[in-house]
């Protein structure tokens, strides 16, 4: 039965108020929508969608903490160098010298990364230093290690072993100059032995991993992290983090073969990080692979 025009139109007429009715109502959802997400940017200023100059700013400062860091050390060292030398001269190679170099410049590295930073902007924001001054939670020390932590260390010690093992490899094989073999310059003596050993076990098994840890996987890692988050998706953020944090850790060492060696280290150490939310399992790793190398070096004389 063929439909008349009358009917045909009408049809169509009611068939336009639907889709118009249609688009009223995703409009007035789309405004609904939109004017919830300014209450809330209202409320929360940090789920407002950062502005161009906003993006420019947090990007700059992140390449800003990784040179930051970089001068920190290499400054730290060279400062500490120098008034040591100047008070000790040649006894500065001795082992308790060398131990007391490594131990002041580390304190003053993490001292010019941790604190200066937050000085630096309530000065210049005028702002409350409490305000933008880190804590022990945000470095990494939320409570005390746990057996978890305690766990974790040796099988994390495992799977950094065959990622360098994997990458030296690479190497080697990729580049003729890579020498997987240079001995690593660690401010001590093989031939040392008694206290000098001790004092060198506590240095390089101790006091290094901690403050190691506490700069790269505590503060740097969580830095970057928390930037990073703004613009890319979680596991994103963990990947460039961790990579950003593994290069520069690599690099501060000096060495190419050292430098590959920590780095596969450090990936390591950054999922730690993640798993746990805290650096304990890291320094421990840390801690492993240092007095591992000390036995090999110090005790069987291995090197």
């Amino acid at each position: 039965m063929k439909k008349t025009p009358v009917k045909a139109a009408e049809t169509k007429k009611a068939q336009a108020g639907k889709k118009q009715a249609k688009r009223t109502t995703v409009k007035k959802a789309k405004t609904k929508n939109n004017q919830a997400s300014e209450t809330l940017s209202k409320k929360d200023p940090s789920l407002k969608r950062p502005s161009k100059n906003a993006k420019l700013m947090d990007f700059s400062l992140m390449s800003l903490m990784l040179c930051w860091v970089i001068l920190s050390i290499f400054a730290a060292q060279f400062a500490v160098g120098i008034v040591m030398t100047a008070i000790m001269g040649e006894k500065l190679t001795d082992p308790v010298p060398t131990a007391c170099y490594s131990a002041l410049s580390y304190l003053l590295a993490m001292i010019m990364i941790v604190l200066i930073p937050p000085i630096v902007k309530a000065k210049i924001g005028k702002q409350n230093f409490s305000k933008d001054s880190i804590n022990r939670t945000e470095l990494g020390f939320r409570g005390w290690p746990t057996w978890t932590d305690i766990g974790l260390a040796p099988i994390g010690f495992g799977a950094y072993w065959l990622l360098a093992s994997g990458l030296t490899l690479l190497f080697s094989t990729i580049f003729p100059w890579f020498n997987a073999g240079e001995a690593q310059e660690i401010g001590f003596s093989f031939q040392i032995s008694g206290i000098d050993r001790l004092i060198a076990f506590l240095t390089l098994v101790v006091v290094a991993p901690i403050a190691e840890e506490t700069i790269f996987r505590g503060w740097l890692y969580g830095k970057l992290r928390g930037k990073l988050l703004k613009y890319v998706p979680n596991g994103w953020s963990i990947i460039i983090s961790t990579l950003l944090v593994s290069f520069l850790f690599g690099l501060v060492h000096l060495q190419w073969n050292v430098g590959v060696n920590v780095f596969a280290m450090s990936i390591v150490l950054c999922a730690l990080r993640e798993i746990t939310g805290t650096i304990y399992a890291d320094i421990l790793l840390h801690m492993l692979k240092n007095g591992v190398a000390f036995f090999l070096l110090f005790i069987l004389g291995i090197g």
